[in-house]
């Protein structure tokens, strides 16, 4: 008879009473764990980057709870597409809001507001108009980064081009300049 390499270790089976330890073990771990959370982490500002008086974090303007200035007859105006971000660099985000009329047919053209609330965080409301109804445009690609409003926006080159089929498509972007959005359109973002 050959003899094992390894030698007999009975005393390593492990039975019922060995599982209850483990389970009550492990439960009083998660149960501790719960209980003791570590401290909030803070981090030093170095020098000259105190905090302005402004809150240190807001809701953006809920579009839903906005009357859009659109005129969409028995329909209602639904929002479409909506992004946020701070714009116009005082702390509080903004929403801009990608709305157009609820039509049973068709493509309604879309208008894109931008919403704002007062520092005291009242009622959100409109405070600019990127996109104008009357345009006659569908936006699409559309993003707020980088403190502006992305978006590429499908119109037409005459009015005798079908609803259907827009044939201009312009890419732009708009940024807060002096008080205002100012629209720009990169060089070679218009095709026809």
């Amino acid at each position: 008879m050959q003899h094992p390499a390894v030698p007999d270790l009975s005393h390593t089976h492990t039975r019922p009473i060995h599982w209850v330890a483990t389970a009550t073990a492990l439960a009083a771990v998660v149960a501790l764990s719960s209980v003791l959370q570590p401290d909030a982490a803070t981090a030093a500002q170095p020098p000259g980057t105190e905090q302005k008086d402004t809150p240190a974090h807001t809701v953006p303007p809920d579009p839903a709870a906005v009357a859009f200035p659109l005129e969409c007859g028995p329909v209602k105006a639904v929002v479409q597409k909506k992004s946020s971000g701070d714009l116009d660099g005082d702390g509080r985000p903004e929403t801009v809001a990608v709305v157009h009329c609820d039509a049973p047919m068709g493509t309604p053209p879309d208008a894109v507001y931008v919403l704002t609330r007062d520092a005291d965080g009242g009622e959100p409301r409109v405070v600019a108009t990127l996109v104008d109804p009357a345009d006659r445009r569908t936006v699409t690609d559309f993003a707020v980064r980088g403190g502006g409003v992305h978006a590429t926006l499908l119109g037409y080159s005459s009015a005798d081009v079908p609803s259907c089929c827009p044939d201009v498509t312009d890419v732009v972007k708009w940024h807060w300049k002096d008080g205002t959005f100012v629209r720009d359109t990169p060089s070679q973002a218009r095709i026809v």
